[in-house]
């Protein structure tokens, strides 16, 4: 064989095909869809990244429909959500968490105002199910199980649907045109709603159970926990939940010029800042420090600059009336969770200290109504018990919500109630003859959530989060507008931009271009690798901007 000249130029007609050089390699690419870590976070399992995309794309009523196929309320979430998202933000471990929560609302904002409505079910069933709750998990529950066909009934014991939405949050947290019309779409795939019928004995909701091919309980924690040092008797003394629901009437209770609220969770700065707007002076006795109340970080600031009191890590010991109001003894507490979750307060020595107030509200939680049950249910830790899709093992009967679960947020209960509509359907098609497949495990649940290692950070360079704007303090107090500004149009776009779309390929042909072997093409909507080809050094890998391609290992 003659030798080559390496300085002379060599030209082939033949390609380079033939050379297969896979072989060399010990592990392999693959093109996969993966969990981002703020999908594994949110409570309803939202596809984020997905709708981010499409928002981010313009596709802003794709992004809708995307958002609700876990969530009927983007709107309403989009403003009360504790956001559990944003602190699993990759992007956070970068610059800073993406605002997801903003992003959210802008999505169902634009839903409500174009008016788009959901499609009606493909498929009329003949089964009924009844919902017992007209609260943020019942409806979700409802929603689901009609959009999948089945005849679905709600039974509410107040006037109106929403529950806590409606009763516990203000309007100026949660406008009431935004929740109505969240409620009033939903409403109108064919629901059957029957507002004023309460189910207060065991008889009534067993006949229920018989008569429905399947009920979902979603009655909430109605009954409020009380401080055995107050006497609720007293004039001066209600309960925030009671003070909430007046308030969100327009009727808030006259409790004279000085309010003192105890609680350090959402409740409790919902009650101090209402009844801020009603022209009271707050002080809140939080028995956590400020740093761990269960409130949201934003409310205490906002509620601090409403000019609220905060007197954070105290116990009030007692109360005692005088001519001149009420004089309040308190001690600074340590507090700290115990084994069992409930809290564990130690008084600081010769830390006592006075208050004066006119009245006292109570915001500490509230349980749920168990007595309605009957013998055949499981309680566990003052509630009822279920299995992770609800199901209480009594027949016909599943549950979620705040008479499950003690999360007592908005999202978690919407996710419950997902969860357990999805597990009736399975249930009832199952009961019908029908082929049923296994419970869908989650998007990309075959592969761990997405890190911030698997990320081409040259492919996003820093950005500054999108600034929260809201209402100074003056204009808040005048009203009940809503303290947080939405994200302006081109806000909301260069906040969507920031996203690393973990675990969502964007196709931008990254592992194409910069693969030494050309060992990638397109394929089914994605990417193929070519093992005859591919050596295995892992250059697509390190070159995609999303997570989405990562080397597996080949055993031969």
């Amino acid at each position: 064989m003659k030798p080559i000249d390496i300085g002379t130029a060599t030209w082939t007609t033949r390609t380079t095909e033939g050379i297969r050089t896979g072989t060399w390699r010990a592990a392999l690419p693959r093109h996969i869809q993966a969990p981002s870590p703020c999908h594994a976070a949110c409570p309803v399992h939202g596809d984020i990244a997905e709708w981010i995309g499409q928002a981010r794309a313009g596709d802003l009523r794709g992004a809708w429909r995307t958002l609700s196929r876990h969530n009927p309320f983007p709107a309403t979430i989009g403003r009360v959500c504790h956001h559990p998202c944003e602190r699993a933000c990759n992007r956070a471990e970068h610059d800073e968490a993406l605002s997801i929560c903003r992003l959210e609302r802008w999505v169902g904002d634009t839903a409500l105002a174009h008016g788009w409505a959901y499609e009606p079910p493909a498929r009329a069933r003949s089964e009924r199910v009844a919902v017992v709750g007209g609260g943020p998990s019942g409806l979700s529950a409802a929603y689901h199980l009609r959009r999948r066909g089945y005849a679905v009934t709600v039974f509410e014991a107040q006037a109106g649907l929403g529950g806590v939405m409606r009763d516990g949050i203000p309007a100026y947290r949660l406008a009431r045109t935004v929740l109505e019309g969240e409620i009033d779409r939903l409403v109108a795939l064919g629901i059957e709603v029957r507002c004023g019928v309460r189910f207060d004995d065991t008889a009534a909701l067993e006949a229920l159970r018989t008569s429905f091919d399947a009920v979902y309980l979603a009655i909430g924690a109605r009954r409020r926990k009380r401080l055995r040092i107050l006497d609720y008797a007293q004039p001066w003394v209600m309960d925030g939940a009671q003070f909430l629901e007046r308030a969100s009437r327009g009727a808030a209770p006259a409790l004279g010029r000085r309010v003192a609220v105890i609680g350090g969770g959402s409740a409790a700065m919902d009650v101090a800042r209402s009844a801020r707007r009603a022209g009271h002076d707050v002080t809140v006795l939080a028995l956590e420090r400020r740093d761990t109340m269960p409130a949201q970080a934003e409310e205490i600031v906002e509620a601090l600059e409403e000019g609220i009191v905060l007197v954070d890590g105290a116990m009030l010991l007692d109360a005692t009336p005088g001519a001149d109001g009420l004089h309040l003894r308190a001690v600074q507490v340590r507090a700290e969770r115990g084994a069992d979750g409930d809290p564990v307060v130690t008084p600081v020595p010769d830390s006592g200290f006075a208050l004066a107030a006119d009245a006292i509200v109570t915001a500490i939680g509230q349980d749920p109504e168990l007595a309605v049950f009957g013998p055949q249910y499981a309680f566990e830790r003052g509630l009822l018990r279920t299995d992770a899709s609800g199901a209480t093992g009594v027949p016909r009967a599943w549950a979620g919500g705040d008479v499950a679960s003690g999360a007592r947020f908005v999202s978690e209960a919407i996710g419950m109630g997902e969860r357990a509509a999805v597990d009736i359907d399975r249930t009832l098609r199952a009961a019908a003859g029908e082929a049923v497949e296994p419970p869908h495990a989650g998007r990309g649940a075959a592969w761990p959530a997405v890190t911030l290692a698997a990320i081409n950070l040259h492919e996003h360079p820093k950005r500054p989060r999108a600034a929260s704007r809201r209402r100074d303090a003056a204009e808040r107090l005048a009203g009940d507008a809503e303290v947080q500004l939405a994200l302006g149009d081109g806000e909301a776009r260069h906040e969507a931009a920031r996203c690393f779309s973990c675990g969502t390929c964007t196709h931008c042909d990254n592992c194409i271009t910069y693969c030494p072997d050309l060992a990638v093409r397109h394929a089914g909507g994605g990417y193929e690798v070519l093992g005859d080809y591919c050596k295995g050094c892992g250059v697509c890998v390190s070159q995609c901007p999303t997570g989405s391609m990562t080397m597996v290992e080949e055993l031969r």
